[in-house]
């Protein structure tokens, strides 16, 4: 499972991947057991998944001791690692503690268990998501390369997908379980054939809404121009960076200006200055007074004593339109969570003192052209984020980005759930990064332009607006607790058949 997501990118293991720990499971009577088993598969998963956390090292640039900048690389890692795998050593317990009130001799237990491993995995991965801590959903192994299933996001969200994944994982286990314990052959072909039936039937219906054109629901065009700064972090905050920053963007929203964009767009931190010393009088705002063509710009704000890591909307006329704070931000990276214990031994990653403070939960982003679903960085694998703000009437997805701090894993990946939440919403999406992935995705998760790694990039590319709601944007997830309501039902008929 760990090669189907980015940078191995063989997002076909997925669809048999888990098979062999469903059947470790169902053939061990130890709880204890179960849990070392899916401890490891967990680890092996999240862990290659997330390996390039490690690319935070080394962070000498900030001041930070080599060694000690080693120890916090691994730190983070293996805390995201194990904490990912949280959810698969939950399932697996869960799952052991199902599998031994449920005899495996009948074909329907057999599918009473696929739909409860397939709501628990659906409730867990929910569950973890509305944490501080989130990133390798099972789902995101398919994008950006299958997006025919990718496309079951707009019926209930990224659940959609990973309840086929683990539907087609656990029938195939349960398949190769059969095959000893069942006399019958009709039994044995059926659950043969069950997880090949599950695995067309969702491509069939992704495919269908697949083939819905993207045109179809379009109105208003907005051209909007993305600058790609490319300035590494270890010269970002500091007067090397300031000057590059401001001429890199300054000179990019001009030439983006002459090739009459509607709107510029430029990444997480792109001008790293407090609001206020950009409008009074730096070279980019004189530039925006100049051509008259807003824009949309990272920078710090205040709140109180505090900063913020923000996007502001620059009018034509030079004035604050509008302003959105990062909400969803990085533990360990962006603030220590229980600071007062754990900051003594692992300090921030950030070199400004002020305290980073987080943005309400409940924002909107209000834009001249219409309101707009936004997200800065970490903020893309959160699908509740942009599930809020498409159902308040967001018309088109903005993100901006960081992540000069990885190698080129990190971005793919990042790239992948934005792709995902432009599916899940039905909506154009706008991806300005500080050294890529910058992009252009089509609600079908199509990449219309991708930049080049590292490298510095403007370009202009036209978007739409959309109003229209998928069955998700409107109902949310839906299908978790259905899922859950019907193998409850499920668990209680096979423990009544049972005493019968």
């Amino acid at each position: 499972m760990g090669l189907a997501p980015a940078p191995f990118n063989a997002w076909y293991f997925a669809w048999f991947a888990l098979a062999p720990l469903w059947i470790l499971i169902r053939q061990r009577k130890s709880l204890k057991q179960i849990a070392i088993l899916a401890l490891a598969w967990g680890v092996g998963y999240d862990g290659m998944a997330l390996f390039w956390i490690t690319g935070i090292h080394p962070m000498t640039w900030m001041g930070v001791p080599w060694l000690a900048s080693l120890a916090i690389a691994i730190f983070c890692w293996v805390f995201i690692t194990l904490w990912g795998a949280g959810v698969v050593v939950t399932w697996a317990i869960l799952i052991g503690f199902v599998s031994k009130r449920i005899s495996n001799k009948k074909l329907f237990n057999s599918l009473i268990l696929v739909l409860i491993g397939v709501a628990l995995w659906c409730s867990l991965e929910t569950l973890w998501s509305y944490s501080p801590l989130w990133w390798p959903a099972i789902a995101y192994t398919q994008s950006p390369h299958n997006l025919v299933i990718l496309q079951l996001g707009k019926i209930s969200g990224v659940n959609t997908v990973a309840a086929i994944i683990v539907a087609v994982n656990g029938l195939l286990a349960e398949a190769i379980l059969a095959w000893r314990n069942h006399a019958d052959f009709k039994i044995k072909l059926l659950l043969i054939t069950s997880p090949l039936i599950v695995l067309i039937t969702g491509h069939l219906v992704g495919y269908y809404l697949y083939q819905i054109p993207v045109s179809k629901d379009n109105l208003a065009p907005l051209k909007v121009g993305i600058i790609q700064g490319n300035i590494a972090n270890e010269i970002k905050l500091f007067s090397a960076g300031w000057s590059k920053a401001i001429a890199g963007y300054t000179s990019g929203y001009q030439r983006l200006a002459k090739q009459g964009v509607d709107v510029v767009l430029t990444p997480e931190g792109a001008l790293p200055f407090y609001w206020q010393d950009i409008i009074d009088g730096s070279s980019f705002y004189q530039a925006v007074i100049k051509a008259k063509i807003p824009a949309w710009i990272g920078a710090n704000g205040r709140d109180g004593s505090s900063y913020t890591n923000s996007i502001f909307t620059l009018t034509g006329e030079g004035k604050t339109y509008s302003r959105y704070d990062k909400y969803k931000l990085v533990p360990l990276g962006e603030y220590i969570p229980f600071e007062s214990v754990v900051g003594k031994l692992i300090d921030r990653l950030s070199p400004l003192n002020a305290h980073l403070a987080a943005g309400k939960s409940n924002q909107i982003f209000d834009t001249p052209f219409g309101r707009a679903i936004i997200a800065i960085c970490y903020e893309s694998a959160f699908p509740q984020h942009f599930w809020r703000q498409a159902k308040a009437g967001g018309e088109f997805i903005i993100t901006a980005s960081n992540n000069a701090h990885y190698s080129t894993t990190m971005p793919a990946q990042h790239h992948a759930h934005d792709v995902m939440r432009a599916i899940e919403t039905d909506r154009w999406a706008a991806r300005a990064t500080n050294t890529g992935y910058s992009a252009i995705v089509d609600p079908h998760g199509h990449t219309l332009w991708i930049s080049d790694i590292n490298k510095y990039a403007i370009h202009a590319h036209t978007i739409y607006r959309r109003q229209n709601k998928t069955l998700y944007v409107r109902w949310g997830d839906w299908l978790t607790p259905t899922l859950l309501f019907l193998s409850g039902l499920g668990f209680i008929y096979s423990q009544m058949k049972k005493n019968v």
